[in-house]
């Protein structure tokens, strides 16, 4: 999972951390709803649209972008999107957009065409890099800063989020919902490691009793189970089946059976 799309789960599941980042009160979020929207007649597709949940003239509606990497023609792109999508929807009458950059060099250099827009209150711009230490007071600015932190101190932070998650959320799905996106976090900074090793490393004993948790044993198992088949493809072809025959003697797709056969033959 890159970056970007960690960032955009966040925004989906914990949208007050979009108004936290402009400044605003989180609870804005409970007007809105997050969702990907698609360009008519066009290529393009907004990832992070914020979209009040009732039509009212005054409601802006939002739109965020994540860049974790230089791309000079960011901008362009960005603004380009945003006006193309204003004139397709007529009743979306104000906007702000929030951009956030891993940091200053990431940004592009030229940005005189679009100064007028940085300049105004229509847009925010937030550099992780400017992330203080305070951050980790609030669970969602927290996982936030989490994305950034080396590996070491990543694991340090992400075990006293996983406390205060605890202590601070009463209901057993909102805990559910944040130990898995500080999972998710910690499982992109140690790719090489299983769910279920990074619950053990950050000590989640209370996301062991969850539904997720459960189901990511189980997922586990039904991974394990399955690679287990595929290992069992070469063989069946040295005995002469057809990858139709093998497919339909393990309970798999005729891809999975070819994909297998490719990759183990390589």
């Amino acid at each position: 999972m890159k970056t970007d799309s960690i960032f955009y789960r966040l925004f989906l599941e914990m949208p007050g951390v979009y108004f936290q980042l402009i400044g605003k009160s989180p609870t804005l979020a409970n007007s809105y709803k997050f969702r990907s929207v698609e360009i008519k007649q066009t290529a393009f597709r907004l990832d992070g649209v914020l979209v009040p949940n009732t039509q009212s003239s005054d409601t802006p509606i939002h739109f965020g972008e994540v860049q974790m990497q230089k791309d000079e023609a960011f901008y362009r792109r960005f603004f380009g999107e945003i006006f193309l999508y204003l004139s397709q929807y007529e009743d979306a009458k104000y906007w702000h957009g929030l951009v956030v950059f891993l940091n200053r060099n990431i940004e592009p250099k030229d940005t005189q065409p679009y100064q007028a827009l940085l300049n105004s209150s229509n847009v925010t711009v937030v550099y992780l890099e400017d992330l203080g230490e305070e951050a980790y007071d609030n669970l969602g600015l927290g996982i936030v800063k989490l994305i950034v932190e080396d590996e070491t101190k990543a694991v340090q932070q992400a075990k006293i989020l996983a406390a205060k998650v605890t202590t601070e959320l009463a209901q057993e799905t909102e805990r559910e919902k944040v130990l898995e996106l500080v999972k998710t976090v910690i499982l992109y900074k140690f790719q090489n490691l299983a769910p279920e090793e990074v619950i053990e490393m950050l000590g989640m004993d209370d996301f062991k009793k969850s539904r997720l948790y459960l189901g990511i044993k189980q997922e586990g198992r039904e991974e394990g189970r399955q690679e287990g088949k595929l290992l069992t493809v070469p063989m069946f072809l040295e005995l002469g089946l057809t990858i139709e025959e093998i497919a339909q003697r393990l309970d798999l797709t005729v891809e999975q059976v070819q994909q297998a056969a490719q990759s183990q033959s390589n």
